[in-house]
């Protein structure tokens, strides 16, 4: 049997389909379904059936995924083996996925600790959405996925959520904007020019919820995927927003602002996703002691 042929079937099943696989993979989906096909020719049975519009695994194909998933963990064993036991004279390289929702800062200040272990350690960070750095974190090509939400258990992805830890939400504006606001928090968020988090992220979610709980209606100025952004406007006095309270003092200097208030009603959790249920990688095992010790401390 042809491996590498077993390797694209694994890449395709973990990623729901071969567009998504063949991105990943950086081959055409038109190349990654004919060596599919070859592995389906040498096993005498079809892996996939269609749909609709999306691939489905067969029976056989569920059967075949398993023995992949085995036989490409113990590959990742091998080379992680092989590394701890070379440590002494090699780089060792910690590939880590960035949801794009979670803040710079604080992706900062949790990666850190993995820069201060013995080890000579060389940091390849990834950025992009949660559910496509879980489809690479199954295919081996990240040790570590950090996000603001953990990983659904719905998703066919063998990996586990380590929770990092929480923080209140504290809101912030410019000087000049917080004279004109007056009155107590939350109620000097009514009719002010709001600067909120995309639609999708899951902390909009939460704040609509919050804002409808206290009876205010901010006037929303601008959405963003991007929390730089969004604070840069906020800079210039053109609405309030909000951060992890965590943050305060960074965020105070860093953009000229004021807090206007908090609150322990909006909390954000941050979760470390990887493929070990007993945390062993030493910079995982870094980012998860500090984390809970010192960023996110009681």
């Amino acid at each position: 049997m042809n491996y590498k042929h077993l390797h694209y079937f694994w890449a395709t099943a973990r990623a729901g389909g071969v567009m998504r696989a063949g991105e990943q993979l950086n081959i055409t989906p038109q190349t990654l379904s004919g060596q599919i096909k070859l592995l389906e020719e040498r096993l005498g049975c079809a892996l996939f059936r269609k749909s609709g519009r999306r691939l489905e695994l067969t029976e056989e194909g569920k059967t075949a995924l398993g023995y992949a998933d085995q036989i490409f963990g113990l590959g990742a064993e091998m080379e992680a083996a092989i590394g701890e036991a070379r440590a002494g004279g090699q780089v060792l390289d910690f590939r880590v996925g960035i949801a794009d929702s979670v803040p710079k800062s604080i992706a900062y200040r949790l990666l850190e600790p993995a820069l201060d272990i013995p080890q000579h350690v060389r940091l390849l960070c990834h950025e992009g959405k949660f559910p496509d750095l879980l489809a690479q974190l199954a295919i081996q090509r990240l040790d570590l996925v950090i996000a603001d939400e953990p990983m659904n258990r719905q998703m066919s992805v063998k990996a586990f959520n380590h929770a990092l830890g929480t923080t209140a939400m504290s809101f912030f504006c410019t000087p000049s904007l917080l004279k004109s606001l007056g009155r107590e928090f939350p109620a000097n968020l009514e009719g002010a020019p709001m600067l909120l988090q995309g639609a999708q992220s899951a902390m909009r979610k939460r704040m609509d919820h919050w804002f409808a709980e206290q009876g205010v209606h901010p006037r929303t100025v601008g959405e963003f995927d991007d929390a730089a952004l969004m604070k840069a406007f906020g800079r210039e006095g053109r609405g309030v927003f909000m951060s992890p309270a965590v943050l305060e003092q960074e965020t105070c200097e860093q953009y000229g602002v004021k807090v206007l208030g908090r609150t322990d009603q909006l909390v954000e959790e941050f979760f470390a996703v990887s493929v070990e249920r007993r945390i062993k990688h030493p910079c995982v095992a870094a980012i998860t002691q500090a984390a809970r010790s010192r960023l996110f401390r009681p």
